[in-house]
């Protein structure tokens, strides 16, 4: 499993931390997963098929 953080992501993807938020809040987004007290991440699979999902409904 490879975790990602923020610096990739937004190579990823073209929305804010703060959309991200919302979307996660919102069940619209992979959730992110806790590294430590102050380090977040995402499941770059999850992501991925995240994203390949959103493309296919277009």
């Amino acid at each position: 499993m490879r975790i990602i953080d923020w610096k990739v992501l937004k190579t990823m993807q073209p929305y804010s931390r703060q959309h991200i938020l919302r979307l996660e809040q919102a069940g619209k987004w992979p959730r992110r997963v806790r590294l430590g007290n102050n380090r977040i991440g995402w499941v770059y699979d999850e992501i991925v098929s995240h994203l390949e999902d959103l493309a296919s409904r277009r």
